[in-house]
């Protein structure tokens, strides 16, 4: 089988955690790193074993050998270096948040569908075997009907008003970075909400740092979800059913272990570990729609991304968390 070649662009620690995925893959080939300086591309270069290292994100997306480009900068590039690499005619994976804002996300899914290119957010939640274990476990209604999602994504960060996650002008605060993750498990479980209930505590710089969500759903059901910055707790996901219950732990966004509790039965768990850094999983999903000719995924297809930047353009709007971009 002929291999995918990749180049990344960013040698940051997301960009790092990819590349040791990519390297794992055999129908992959890491062929080019792209940086702001020669001395970076070529350090990440010798780290990975890329042969191809350049001081430019457009040398990099201009790079014959290159199929497909993964995107690791901050999420306030990702729309100007989407574009960059769609109009150099490369297949995108760009990591979340897809965008800052919804116009951004929406230019960047016309030019792919325009070109004809593979374009996906690259949620790896949603490809780690023990959440695909998950859904089919909801699937086969193993907890009967779903009627309630709890989800908590909270870290201790430095909160440096220096700090990219201090700063409206990168794109700060808790959601783009950790809430994004609630949110899209919700999602995933239930669907989007039909309203949307929130309490936000903003920093001095305006932006978030923590957050308490309750999705409604006409039908009755809800998702309980917690954002933050500036504190430590489980950050675990329970989902509650009406024959029982499934604990998704440790951390609910790449798991090890699904704790089943079916009311009459012994409470069971089933470990599922994940190879690599686990990023490995969504660039296998790229590389099988590639090859079968799709534009998108049907697992993280665009229309979802497109769908959750406008929910979390309605809760920024709500809190007056304001970015550059959204100008």
């Amino acid at each position: 089988m002929e291999k995918i070649r990749w180049g990344i662009i960013s040698t940051g620690g997301i960009a790092t955690a990819f590349a040791k995925a990519i390297n794992f893959l055999d129908d992959a080939e890491l062929v080019a790193v792209g940086s702001r300086s020669q001395a970076s591309a070529d350090a990440f270069g010798d780290e990975h074993g890329i042969p191809n290292r350049y001081d430019s994100y457009e040398a990099l997306v201009n790079d014959p050998d290159v199929d497909v480009v993964y995107i690791g900068t901050p999420h306030t590039f990702h729309y100007e270096n989407m574009l960059l690499a769609l109009n150099a005619g490369k297949h995108v994976l760009c990591e979340k948040a897809f965008t800052i804002n919804t116009k951004e996300a929406q230019e960047c899914i016309n030019l792919a569908r325009e070109k004809n290119l593979f374009l996906m957010e690259a949620m790896w939640m949603y490809f780690i075997p023990s959440i695909v274990k998950l859904r089919e476990l909801l699937a086969e209604g193993i907890i009967g009907d779903v009627l309630m999602v709890q989800a908590h994504f909270n870290m201790l960060l430095d909160l440096d008003p220096q700090s990219r996650i201090m700063n409206p002008e990168l794109g700060g605060g808790a959601m783009l970075d950790v809430g994004i993750y609630p949110i899209s498990f919700a999602r995933m479980v239930l669907g989007l909400p039909n309203n949307i209930y929130s309490h936000v505590e903003l920093s001095e710089t305006g932006v978030d740092l923590q957050a308490g969500l309750l999705f409604a759903y006409d039908d009755g059901k809800s998702a309980l979800l917690s954002m933050g910055v500036h504190s430590h707790m489980p950050n675990n996901a329970i989902i509650k059913g009406t024959k029982g219950y499934i604990e998704v732990h440790p951390n609910f966004w790449h798991p090890t272990e699904l704790s089943i509790h079916v009311a009459g039965d012994a409470a069971r768990t089933l470990e599922i570990g994940y190879d690599s850094t686990g990023l490995n999983y969504e660039a296998q999903e790229v590389h099988k729609c590639i090859r079968a000719g799709k534009t998108e995924s049907d697992i993280m297809p665009l229309d979802l991304s497109l769908r959750t930047m406008k929910l979390m353009d309605g809760l920024r709007d709500d809190w007056g968390v304001t970015y550059p971009n959204d100008k």
